[in-house]
């Protein structure tokens, strides 16, 4: 660990090893003998979390998606395994939960979201727990649980849900929901069950053209949305949960329940000076550098950037990072723009994906020569095998 690095990259998730990686195969950037890199990220572990629907439907063993984080980190990098505390950016220094404090010339906030577990009574104590009929998908440890909740569902009330703040891949709420349906169905127990999808919002989805696709899935399926309906406590004991809709309380029993927990951006972040008011890294939504602190730089999901946060979405974005911060680094206009360009591998059931890609304006951006809102095996088989090793292989080693 040095005191001083060229730039400091808080967070060693998507966002933060993508930017290094990249920045890494820089002509001239790095050197092995003086790493030029420094990236602060406490965890020794490293999750595809995209293919967490997956494990939780059964699909995939949840071990597919972890690997060790040092084999990850590129040559001519120094990993920081600390947690970052507090940010001074008037001086250039980043103070770990240690005390040392690190300097930087340029720092890139890569630091995620935070999940806020225990923001819903009931919530953290019960989620994944035998018995209490709550799962989630949205953590390692408790991602197999939904599966094996729903291979052990024999009818009743099978509740998914949204909350009202931001979240990682915004179609994750819903895939499972329908991966669960195919699943009764395949076990037989789908006419004596009733499965409905609690959302704040008051449609399926932002975009038009997938919107009306997924409302022909909602349609096929038989699944009951229950619009303006947010998560505010479980009782586990009584599998009662109460929502709050148009102000008031409504309780919903059910016989399990997949739980999208709340999230925000990191605490640590949302007291610092690099804040919005909401609390996220305040960056310009086409350069991605700082609106205040020229030499700050951020992507991902810890950004105020107004698009769905996913990695599809850090893998546009990580090049505008580099391109700019090299050239402000050189005194160069920052000419690289990023277009909120996300995508959203929606699985509409085993076998089934819709690819929704699209701007910040809304509009569909895709890949393909075909109309991606029709649901596919090809797209489901890219989101199942091709899209993991493009990660893996690919967006971490700076190759794509």
């Amino acid at each position: 660990m040095q005191d001083h690095y060229k730039v400091l990259i808080v967070g060693g998730g998507t966002a933060g090893l993508t930017v290094a990686a990249r920045l890494a195969e820089t002509p001239n950037f790095t050197s092995a003998s003086s790493p030029t890199i420094g990236i602060i990220e406490p965890s020794d572990k490293h999750y595809y979390q995209p293919l967490w629907t997956l494990v939780g439907a059964g699909v995939y063993p949840k071990e597919e998606t972890e690997r060790n984080e040092a084999d990850f980190i590129p040559h001519g990098a120094d990993w920081l395994q600390d947690f970052a505390d507090a940010f001074d950016p008037d001086n250039n220094t980043v103070t770990l939960r240690s005390g040392k404090a690190i300097s930087y010339d340029y720092l890139v906030m890569a630091a995620g979201i935070q999940v806020d577990w225990d923001k819903i009574p009931g919530l953290k104590e019960s989620v994944g727990k035998p018995g209490t009929g709550v799962v989630s998908n949205y953590d390692y440890h408790t991602a197999e649980s939904t599966w094996q909740a729903i291979s052990n569902f024999r009818g009743g009330n099978m509740l998914f849900t949204e909350p009202d703040t931001a979240v990682k891949c915004g179609g994750a709420p819903q895939k499972i929901m329908y991966l669960a349906d195919d699943a009764l169905r395949r076990q037989g127990v789908r006419y004596n069950s009733n499965i409905l999808f609690c959302t704040p919002k008051t449609a399926i989805f932002g975009v038009q053209k997938y919107k009306e696709a997924l409302e022909r899935v909602v349609a096929r399926k038989g699944l009951e949305p229950k619009w303006q309906h947010i998560l505010r406590s479980l009782d586990p004991a009584k599998r009662e949960a109460t929502f709050e809709h148009q102000g008031e309380n409504v309780v919903i029993n059910y016989d399990m329940i997949h739980v999208v927990p709340p999230m925000s951006s990191p605490d640590f972040i949302k007291r610092s000076p690099l804040a919005n008011e909401a609390g996220w890294v305040e960056v310009d939504k086409y350069t991605l550098q700082h609106t205040r602190y020229s030499n700050v730089f951020g992507l991902g999901d810890n950004s105020s950037l107004p698009t769905s946060k996913t990695g599809a979405a850090i893998r546009k974005q990580a090049p505008v990072v580099i391109d700019n911060l090299l050239a402000a680094s050189q005194g160069r206009p920052l000419e690289h723009h990023y277009d909120g360009y996300t995508s959203c591998p929606l699985v509409t059931g085993y076998g089934k994906l819709i690819l929704a890609e699209f701007d910040y304006d809304g509009n569909p951006q895709e890949t393909f020569p075909f109309d991606q809102s029709q649901e596919r095996y090809s797209m489901y088989v890219l989101k199942k095998i091709g899209l993991p090793r493009l990660y893996w292989h690919g967006m971490l080693r700076g190759r794509a």
